[in-house]
């Protein structure tokens, strides 16, 4: 206002001036020009007045906005010491529950169709440090990679499902439902990069669609191997200063993967030492038995051999079973080497199977017989012989791309298995993880409202001081439930900011139900209808804690 003030006696005496230094008739046409310019002053004045007014009006306002948000992140604060009792009050989640993405009505599900591995059965946390160590051995003696990777160990605290690598950056990504980097997910090797790195590689946290064309997905059981080896070759080639392609590093390792798989390799690691590998299940026996008993058609699905399957599910089921061979008689259909995912959409012919003689018959599969066991073949052939339609078929399986796409699109009920669904419900129960979640939530929404409230130019000392504070604590509550999980990626299902991960948008997307095991579904009519929530946006099993228990306790 000052300024302002200082304006009016400068307009008074310019206009003075001009009538002095003429005659009569100009100094009268000068007072009436001089009048007519002080006159359109006033106006001008009028109007720079109020936008000071205003202006100081304005910061008086945010200035008070500012003071709310610090009086209540103040009340927060002291709220965190003590974990208020309605949050205690807040359900809890079932770790073998079954989780519904798309409504169901088993009574209308007339078959059961099931995968073997990671599906039916249930493998110890040592089959990827076997999948890993027979990997790193093939690298070294077929691909020549250097004899000190022979010295590697997996490393199970490492990895989770449902990361994606880079094959031209060689960066390991965690990505969240809508596509863009975590933060404190992106790993070149061992080393996480910083978010100033990833934007100086990527431009922006987003992948856009020509970038994703360079990713492949670790999405099944045995990724987790993969994901860790793959870290640790490009980590020693960092380390000793050595040039590589990063696409070759992806390309070597999985090719190393698919031949212990493909060549039998860990299935005969796991058939010699089966307590060590596998987990025997009782429970799985009484639900195929139960389903059986209320006229279901079961049927089994598996990309791996006859006999890696009939010595799993031999050891597995030996302690409760009442036969000599109860799960082949338990199945309807028995197919092994499907070949999936190209089953769902190619035209391979059956074969026959001889379990004795270990060849295939030659003569045409027109028909399944009972007791019998079939290779290769395709879902149009499989439909034609059964005549088992899509809505009244569920398919159980762990890989959301090679198990259950294909099903879904051909119009089959699917149901994935997520393993390690069950410890993460388990942690996300726990009232250190809900407490810091309501932490970060309450944070979220003062942080949110603090940037809406001052502009850019308008940033005081007390607005950064305030939202250094905010951002320092939600970082604390952030790095607290990261670490509740995995200590390199955070949950499977979940960022780190609590939003839905890439993986748990591909279980949306493909899995009508998800739940840890297929047994499970004992504790299920099966003349239940499986409902959706009603008030929940992506994931069921997810229940986020509202920021306003941490208020008025």
């Amino acid at each position: 206002m000052a300024s302002f003030r200082r304006l009016l006696p400068l307009c008074s005496c310019l206009n003075r001036m001009s009538i002095s230094s003429s005659g009569v008739r100009e100094g009268l046409g000068a007072n009436i020009r001089g009048y007519c310019r002080i006159a359109s002053c006033e106006p001008t004045v009028s109007k720079f007045e109020e936008g000071i007014k205003r202006a100081e009006a304005n910061n008086s306002v945010v200035d008070d906005d500012i003071d709310t948000i610090r009086r209540e992140f103040d009340a927060a604060k002291r709220n965190f010491l003590k974990i208020p009792e309605a949050l205690k009050a807040m359900p809890k989640m079932n770790p073998e529950g079954i989780y519904v993405n798309k409504g169901i009505r088993l009574d209308l599900i007339q078959v059961y169709g099931f995968d073997y591995d990671f599906t039916l059965a249930h493998y110890s946390a040592n089959l990827q440090s076997l999948i890993y160590d027979l990997a790193k051995e093939h690298m070294v003696n077929e691909f020549k990679y250097p004899d000190v990777c022979m010295s590697f160990k997996y490393e199970p605290s490492f990895p989770i499902r449902g990361l994606y690598y880079d094959k031209q950056n060689g960066c390991l990504l965690k990505l969240d439902f809508f596509g863009s980097i975590e933060p404190n997910g992106c790993f070149y090797g061992r080393r996480q990069l910083s978010e100033k790195e990833i934007e100086e590689i990527y431009g922006t946290r987003h992948i856009g669609r020509d970038q994703a064309r360079g990713l492949v997905g670790l999405m099944d059981f045995f990724c987790f191997s993969e994901a860790c080896l793959i870290a640790d070759i490009v980590q020693y080639f960092v380390d000793a200063k050595l040039e590589f392609d990063t696409c070759y590093i992806y390309q070597d390792v999985n090719r190393a993967i698919q031949y212990v798989h493909r060549s039998g390799l860990v299935h005969r690691g796991i058939l010699a030492d089966p307590h060590r590998y596998l987990v025997k299940n009782g429970q799985l026996l009484c639900f195929l038995r139960m389903l059986k008993e209320k006229g279901k058609k079961l049927f089994l699905l598996t990309n791996s051999p006859y006999y890696f399957v009939n010595g799993g599910m031999q050891f597995m089921l030996e302690d409760s079973k009442g036969g000599s061979d109860p799960w082949r008689e338990l199945f309807d259909v028995v197919i092994a080497k499907a070949n999936k995912p190209d089953f769902y959409t190619s035209e391979h012919p059956f074969r026959c199977y001889d379990t004795e003689k270990d060849t295939l018959a030659f003569t045409k599969v027109d028909k399944f017989l009972p007791n019998k066991i079939y290779y290769h073949g395709c879902l149009k052939s499989f439909l034609q012989i059964t005549e088992w339609n899509g809505p009244e078929v569920i398919y159980f399986g762990d890989h959301l791309f090679s198990d259950l796409r294909g099903p879904s699109k051909a119009g089959w009920r699917t149901a994935a298995i997520i393993h390690e669904l069950e410890s993460e419900i388990r942690i996300q129960n726990e009232d250190s993880y809900r407490f810091e979640q309501a932490k970060f939530h309450i944070l979220q929404e003062l942080l949110g409202r603090l940037h809406a409230t001052v502009a850019n130019s308008e940033r005081s000392e007390a607005y950064k001081l305030l939202m250094n504070e905010l951002n320092e604590e939600r970082e604390k509550a952030r790095f607290m439930m990261k670490r509740m999980f995995n200590r390199s990626f955070g949950a499977t299902f979940l960022t780190d900011k609590g939003q839905e991960s890439a993986f748990a948008y591909h279980i949306h997307q493909y899995a009508d139900v998800y739940t840890s095991k297929p047994e499970n579904f004992l504790f299920y009519s099966s003349e239940a209808w499986l409902h959706s929530p009603f008030d929940v946006k992506i994931m069921p099993h997810h229940v986020k804690v509202p920021s306003s228990l941490f208020k008025n306790q």
